[in-house]
């Protein structure tokens, strides 16, 4: 079988996205008839039924679901190269590194001014995003490094070193009881009837079952914490973003939290390895 192109996976990405060939074919801006036929010629090649069409309209099949989802990592990839190539050119080739807005501050502070202190260290750009953000940033070559938490963080595909291992907190309001504690249990934060506990995306963009509200940025929650609308546990790290109307109270028995330094899994420079001697020397010195 010949390889598949990237032209044919951008077609059928868009077909599977949209389920309609004309709103795909008005994505890609072309007209639908070779589209459909691009479709079903990739279908030939391959030997099996990508898509169920009828007068419903249109469903992916299981070989279909399958070949979305390994389409996109593959033009993610590809799309990443480029722009690492094009990066790579630069006059003064530098990093973009990758972390949640608010977490690890000072952590995050002391990696960069080690890093800087090294002769010759290459300049990084630092790129916030969202929860669970990291993940995309590095696979389409947008960051080339990120900070990331296990085990909370998406690490298929990616190297990482250690840098910190450390508790976590709660984070509730100051005007509600649980503030003027000195240390609280899981089981304590799990079950506060007037304070649920946030509920965070999971990998797949879902959210799990519960009464908590659902949160998907830092600024949205920390003014519902601050509202006394939920709490939530984090590493004691990522309070840096803490408002004056929060209070952090240890969790003695929540699991520990690792930071790493994380990049997509065989990609490596001289910039990247200087930064992950960096990063491998800060916790060799917290031990």
């Amino acid at each position: 079988m010949d390889a598949l192109e990237t032209r044919e996976l951008r077609y059928f990405v868009a077909v599977a996205e949209e389920l309609h060939f004309g709103r795909a074919a008005e994505r890609l801006n072309m007209a639908q008839p070779p589209l459909s036929r691009a479709v079903q010629q990739l279908e030939r090649r391959l030997g099996v039924v990508l898509l169920d069409r009828d007068r419903r309209g249109v469903s992916l099949t299981a070989a279909g679901r399958t070949l979305l989802g390994e389409a996109r990592v593959a033009l993610d990839a590809v799309e990443a190269a480029a722009r690492r190539t094009r990066r790579a050119a630069t006059p003064e080739p530098g990093l973009v590194l990758a972390t949640k807005a608010g977490a690890a501050h000072e952590l995050l502070k002391e990696l960069l001014d080690a890093h800087a202190a090294r002769p010759g260290a290459a300049p990084v750009e630092v790129l916030l995003c969202e929860i669970g953000g990291q993940h995309q940033l590095l696979r389409s070559g947008q960051a080339d490094v990120a900070i990331v938490h296990a085990p909370y963080d998406v690490l298929t595909g990616l190297d990482t070193v250690e840098i910190r291992t450390e508790g976590q907190v709660a984070i509730v309001p100051g005007s509600h009881p649980l503030a003027a504690r000195t240390s609280l249990t899981l089981a304590e934060v799990s079950d506060v009837p007037d304070l649920p506990i946030a509920r965070w995306p999971l990998h797949d963009g879902t959210y799990p079952p519960g009464p908590g509200p659902e949160v998907r940025s830092q600024s949205q929650l920390a003014q519902l914490v601050a509202l006394g609308r939920t709490l939530l546990v984090i590493p004691g790290s990522s309070r840096a973003w803490q408002w004056p109307e929060h209070v952090a109270v240890p969790v003695v028995d929540a699991p520990e939290v690792t930071t790493l330094l994380a990049w997509p899994a065989g990609v490596r420079s001289a910039a990247l390895d200087d930064l992950v001697d960096t990063a491998t020397g800060l916790a060799a010195s917290a031990r």
